[in-house]
């Protein structure tokens, strides 16, 4: 039973906890939506909202707190001038988790981890296959 525990301490120790928490902050808050296990997602969730809610006021202070969990100056600068001002009007719930299914190797429920305001961009995918076969199209031409 888990009554009474704080977190989940995901079978490692306390340092390699700390590291993949940082690590996965990090991919989070760069690429804005990644694919990991449920009990990870939800132990980086966790951190991550806690950091995103410190970064919606910009100070010094709340700067070095944030720094001081994350190793990357640029992932610091994009949190505060990016990302925490499109999150200015919510009151917490900056995350979701979008469930995948299960893993095959381990039957491990694998989850999307994304910011709320992620938004999948198709256009580029779109235009990229209309100018392969426009390409085509003018190599047979010939």
């Amino acid at each position: 039973m888990k009554h009474r525990r704080g977190f989940n301490p995901l079978n490692r120790m306390a340092s390699h906890r700390k590291a993949l928490h940082r690590n996965m902050v990090t991919s989070l808050f760069r690429q804005e939506r990644i694919q990991t296990t449920k009990a990870k997602a939800l132990e980086v969730r966790r951190t991550a909202e806690k950091m995103i809610t410190r970064a919606k006021e910009d100070s010094v202070h709340n700067r070095r707190i944030v720094s001081s969990r994350l190793f990357d100056e640029g992932i610091v600068a994009k949190l505060f001038t990016n990302i925490a001002p499109r999150m200015k009007e919510r009151n917490g719930g900056y995350t979701r988790i979008i469930k995948l299914g299960e893993r095959k190797g381990d039957a491990a429920e694998v989850v999307i981890l994304e910011l709320v305001d992620y938004k999948l961009d198709t256009s580029e995918k779109k235009t990229k296959k209309s100018e392969k076969a426009a390409a085509a199209g003018q190599g047979k031409g010939k």
